[in-house]
């Protein structure tokens, strides 16, 4: 299906109406998952031409997706990424364990930005960050397209390899659904319950009588609401 090309348009116009030099884009993947981190990907890109074909991660074949990103990272400027663990999604909420996360790679950067752009309406990021959203910005946004391909090849790789660490994880096909749901991931964690990679907050422990007793409940049940929007997408 044809797409627009991503452009610098926001980054040109953050620098022309706030002065700031530097310009980072973030991107997350995970948010959705029953298993494995929360990723934010922070790159800076300056104003070069990208390359043939970026765009949003999800509307890349995964062997494109990966071939893009090698170039990616080696084409940016500079690019930071920044995990959230599953026990800290459990004890944090969504929300703080991607601000967590975020925060981690643009400390991770060589430089701070002046500036951030965080894809979506929700600013997760906050102060002292100059933070700007952008509804599908992993489409429209040529920094923030290219954390969104860095992150996504990289946790995919990360939930490869934690798939196939040992015979016991097999079953859950992580290689295959990187922590998603999906039957095969969901018929596992019924026959054999979550495993230390999985989150333990989640509400598809509720429809497993077997496990439930395993679930944990955060104190703050705002928080809990904030985060629970997205648990159930199939996304990956």
């Amino acid at each position: 299906m044809p797409y627009e090309p991503p452009t610098h348009s926001v980054e040109r116009s953050i620098r022309a109406t706030t002065g700031a030099k530097v310009v980072a884009g973030i991107d997350e993947v995970g948010r959705g998952a029953w298993a494995g981190p929360v990723t934010v990907c922070a790159a800076i890109t300056g104003l070069r031409r990208p390359p043939a074909g970026l765009t949003d991660s999800k509307l890349l074949t995964p062997k494109r997706r990966t071939e893009l990103a090698a170039e990616l990272e080696t084409w940016v400027t500079a690019y930071a990424l920044g995990d959230a663990s599953p026990a800290e999604i459990d004890e944090l909420g969504m929300t703080a364990a991607l601000r967590l996360a975020a925060i981690r790679a643009l400390e991770g950067l060589p430089v701070r930005p002046d500036a951030v752009i965080l894809d979506g309406k929700h600013d997760y990021l906050g102060g002292p960050w100059q933070v700007r959203t952008v509804i599908k910005g992993d489409q429209s946004c040529v920094s923030v397209a290219a954390a969104s391909v860095i992150a996504k090849v990289r946790r995919d790789a990360l939930m490869g390899e934690l798939g196939g660490e040992t015979e016991e994880y097999a079953p859950y096909a992580f290689g295959a659904n990187a922590g998603y749901p999906s039957p095969v991931h969901k018929a596992a964690l019924e026959e054999l319950g979550p495993t230390p990679y999985h989150r333990l907050s989640w509400a598809y422990l509720d429809a497993m009588p077997r496990w439930r007793h395993l679930k944990k409940v955060r104190l703050s049940a705002e928080a809990a609401a904030l985060e629970g929007g997205g648990q159930l997408g199939f996304d990956f």
